[in-house]
């Protein structure tokens, strides 16, 4: 199986098992807020599911940057 293809596998993996962990976490969450667009705000979110699926956003998209430090 070539790289891009293990690595494309163990991010998903990661990261839903990381939201399944999110969703079991925020079943007490008692705090809530509403998150400001430019045109529209969204209904009450709990403060933790905005942090947690903010991470794993950044986690999904931080895995198909490449950074090449080998300037030769």
């Amino acid at each position: 199986m070539s790289l891009f293809f293990k690595k494309l596998f163990f991010t998903a993996i990661f990261n839903s098992s990381l939201f399944v962990i999110l969703l079991i976490g925020i079943q007490n969450s008692s705090n809530k807020t509403k998150v400001n667009f430019l045109i529209n705000e969204t209904v009450e979110l709990p403060i933790s599911f905005i942090v947690g699926s903010s991470f794993i956003l950044g986690s999904i998209l931080g895995n198909f940057f490449v950074f090449n430090m080998n300037n030769e």
